[in-house]
């Protein structure tokens, strides 16, 4: 945009009866430089946060604008307010800005004694959580001949529970969120067989992996509100970590919190099954899955 200014106001025959012999003295011409910071942040609040951050750098004026507090709090949830002292309580500073903010909230925070991760998704602002298995009701999980949590660098909380064989396969939870607006998708993550490491490269052990394509695991959701989902499905792809969809569910902008109930089953008892880890269950808006 400079150069094209540059070549109207500059006489490019230094002859003319407007110029000399010598080089025309440069005149100025506006640039990025000379934008006004306050509508260099009304543009910027039309991008996302990675495109921000990334102007951020052009110049002073943008970096200045991409400090503004009204462009990063059409960023933030609606409820980020509740979001901060659910998850990080009356320790977080107040008195910093909404970047600062939106930066934090970004990290894996982790909450309710370590069991527990929420985040922000960095380019939609979503809010994703995860539940680690120890956050989950497992029946059995304190019988040691068939359950045990096994550390691994695999799962977000660096350990899984393991059942090597059992008969009855059930686990559940509830909890209370206050998620912003929106629609969400429930999944549990698993994998069939026991990864691990030999002479630094990954390994799976599928030697107890049985029963899971005799029949399939059941998953249900409930909401406080009444919503509820049900689906199920044969485990496979040993070695293979996955997502198994539960269902979606809608949270209303006047809620301030959501019940939420959820399961994975495989109760019939006419045979066992095993050979599974179970990482984590994962919440995340439909927006960041598309």
């Amino acid at each position: 945009m400079g150069a094209n200014l540059s070549s109207v106001f500059v006489d490019p025959n230094p002859l003319s009866r407007y110029g000399s012999l010598s080089s025309p003295s440069p005149t100025p011409y506006p640039t990025l430089e000379d934008l006004p910071e306050s509508c260099v942040a009304l543009i910027l609040g039309y991008l996302d946060p990675p495109q921000i951050c990334k102007l951020a750098r052009l110049n002073r004026a943008f970096r200045g604008a991409s400090w503004a507090d009204f462009v990063w709090e059409s960023k933030l949830p609606t409820n980020y307010d509740r979001l901060i002292q659910r998850v990080l309580g009356d320790d977080f500073p107040r008195k910093i800005s909404k970047r600062e903010i939106y930066t934090r909230l970004c990290r894996a925070n982790t909450f309710d004694g370590g069991t527990k991760k929420v985040w922000l998704d960095k380019t939609t602002g979503g809010v994703c959580l995860s539940i680690s298995s120890k956050g989950l009701a497992i029946t059995g999980i304190d019988d040691r001949r068939y359950w045990n949590h096994i550390p691994t660098e695999e799962s977000r909380f660096n350990s899984v529970a393991y059942v090597q064989q059992t008969w009855w396969f059930e686990v559940d939870t509830q909890f209370e969120f206050p998620f912003p607006g929106g629609t969400y998708s429930i999944f549990f993550r698993v994998h069939l067989g026991k990864a691990g490491k030999r002479f630094g490269r990954r390994i799976c052990n599928t030697e107890h992996v049985h029963g899971w394509d005799i029949k399939p695991v059941r998953f249900q959701l409930w909401t406080s509100d009444g919503q509820h989902a049900s689906s199920q499905c044969f485990l496979s792809d040993p070695g293979k970590w996955n997502l198994y969809h539960v269902g979606n569910f809608v949270v209303d902008n006047s809620n301030p919190s959501v019940n939420l109930k959820f399961s994975m089953t495989q109760i019939d008892c006419t045979h066992t099954k095993g050979g599974l880890c179970l990482d984590s269950v994962v919440i995340l808006p439909c927006k960041v899955q598309g």
